[in-house]
């Protein structure tokens, strides 16, 4: 996994997002081993407090679970990663909507717009 984190939010919540995004796109398959804290924030290169504590909140929100002296897995809940996966798909469809209403699409202009892309990047 590629990190680059923004000066404008908390490293760990930076993390949290990309680990979702991994899991929600299948890059971080359900029931596949997450790397060990240390060798995170090794890859990360963050303090291991700031990746413990990523973890930490992905357990929480239940993406993510441990076993005893095996690790952390990922979620085999499928239902739990669509729900992220479509959490991250509206917060991404948010911010594209509202950059294109600050260059003056209206709502039909936009979807004229995405439907003549999609169609566009299919013939490629």
């Amino acid at each position: 996994m590629e990190w680059r984190f923004d000066a404008g939010g908390a490293i760990y919540a930076q993390m949290v997002e990309r680990i979702k995004e991994a899991i929600a796109s299948g890059a971080m398959a359900p029931g596949a081993r997450v790397p060990a804290v240390r060798e995170l924030a090794i890859d990360a290169g963050v303090n291991p407090n700031t990746a413990q504590r990523a973890l930490a909140e992905l357990e929480r929100e239940g993406l993510i679970y441990a076993v005893r002296t095996s690790g952390r897995f990922v979620t085999e809940d499928e239902g739990a990663i669509e729900t992220v996966r479509r959490e991250l798909a509206r917060g991404h469809a948010e911010s594209f909507i509202t950059a294109m209403a600050a260059l003056g699409y209206s709502g039909a202009e936009l979807e004229a717009f995405l439907k003549n892309y999609i169609r566009e990047k299919e013939e490629e």
